[in-house]
């Protein structure tokens, strides 16, 4: 019984995919083809024509599992501790000094290795 029921819904999310890219479709032709309408209107029946999109598409299998994905996913952005301003700053300032210290001792590697190469060389 489970996998007439997954079939039956595979076959749904096949159709929810093909009205979603159907509206998807709607929407760029609609946009070229009203081109001389204001923008504000274009914009406005696209806004709308992608809603109904991904109220659709959310209703898939797959969209379902996104949806959970995201939820869960700002869940765990909650529970991060982040950097105050102050630690921000000095974390970037250590980085600029290193990358400043690193790049002027490249550079004297550089520099001596191609003198030596220069004298070797003639």
């Amino acid at each position: 019984m489970n996998a007439k029921a997954e079939s039956k819904d595979s076959r749904l999310d096949i159709l929810k995919w093909s009205v979603v890219a159907v509206v998807v479709a709607v929407a760029v032709v609609g946009n070229q083809y009203f081109a001389a309408t204001p923008v504000l209107y274009r914009v406005l029946g696209i806004v709308a024509l992608a809603a109904g999109a991904i109220f659709v598409a959310l209703q898939t299998a797959k969209g379902g599992a996104f949806f959970a994905l995201a939820k869960d996913a700002r869940t765990e952005i909650r529970k991060v501790v982040w950097p105050t301003r102050q630690e921000t700053t000095q974390t970037t300032l250590i980085v600029v000094a290193v990358v400043l210290v690193m790049s002027l001792l490249l550079w004297g590697v550089d520099s001596l290795l191609g003198w030596l190469v220069s004298l070797i060389v003639g």
